[in-house]
């Protein structure tokens, strides 16, 4: 392919044409919340897809509660197979997971390897044992500043306006809470670090330095239990890189997804051509 239409297909993609199928799966963080900066540039490249799981106020977290069962990983590996089942059916899958969303994805790579295509983990929880969750304490208090000054570097440079209103409407809201906290207690002592050896897509981690949340020298240690694994450590970013650090994030998950030969260290020009070249 001529080097000018290389650079055209990224800029200008194909109308028409089967695109891999990726999945996001976000954390604690509701789905709007966690991929606003990200989606519309992966849908340049890939067929996205956001099976929402996690909505705290939604009916099938509160039908669950409300029948006494928790909210664990396994009961989330379990709705996102049948949401693939059902509603998407092009296996293999590229996965790019948030936080707790690193934890469904490994149970999910385990349990169906089949499935699985390649995978992204940014800032995953469950790779060691001591996680801290000032999030709870936000919501417990009503202190959205807690909540927000946790999971960024930079609160004031990166916390948009419009999320900022979401919190302040869902904080007062019991069923919003009640969702969220009992989300927390079903899932945040379920570890995965002994499932790493076991995740045979290829998968890149990726940490932020000053993640408050997730150690990233616990990440970096399991990145390295990856039989095909790599990992990236970013400088002045916190526990969420998708937003903090989005022009890298979009590019290099494309990379990292499309290319034949994928590092955790593209050079800027594969960074910004994307894609496999």
């Amino acid at each position: 392919m001529p080097k000018w239409t290389s650079w055209l297909t990224t800029f200008r993609p194909r109308k028409y044409g089967r695109k891999p199928s990726l999945i996001l799966i976000n954390g604690l963080a509701e789905q709007a919340e966690s991929w606003y900066l990200n989606h519309r540039y992966w849908r340049r490249h890939f067929d996205v897809h956001m099976p929402n799981m996690l909505v705290f106020e939604g009916q099938a977290i509160h039908e669950r509660i409300g029948s006494g069962q928790p909210i664990t990983v396994d009961y989330l590996v379990d709705e996102l197979y049948e949401y693939l089942r059902r509603y998407v059916q092009s296996p293999p899958y590229h996965v790019v997971a948030s936080s707790l969303g690193g934890k469904i994805t490994v149970e999910f790579a385990v349990r169906y390897p089949e499935l699985v295509n390649r995978i992204v983990l940014l800032c995953p929880s469950g790779m060691g044992e001591d996680e801290r969750l000032p999030i709870v304490e936000g919501v417990r208090k009503n202190d959205m500043k807690a909540l927000v000054e946790s999971v960024f570097y930079n609160p004031r440079r990166h916390v948009d306006s419009e999320m900022v209103r979401y919190y302040k409407r869902v904080f007062p809201s019991r069923r919003w809470r009640s969702g969220m906290l009992r989300s927390v207690q079903g899932t945040k002592q379920h570890t995965v670090r002994d499932k790493m050896k076991y995740v045979k897509a290829p998968t890149l981690l990726v940490s932020g330095a000053n993640d408050r949340i997730c150690d990233p020298k616990e990440a970096a240690a399991a990145a390295a239990e990856l039989p095909t694994g790599q990992f990236l450590l970013i400088p002045k970013c916190g526990h969420a890189p998708q937003i903090e650090k989005a022009w890298t994030i979009n590019r290099l998950v494309v990379h990292f997804l499309s290319h034949p030969k994928p590092t955790s260290r593209p050079r800027f020009t594969q960074l910004l051509l994307g894609s496999s070249r």
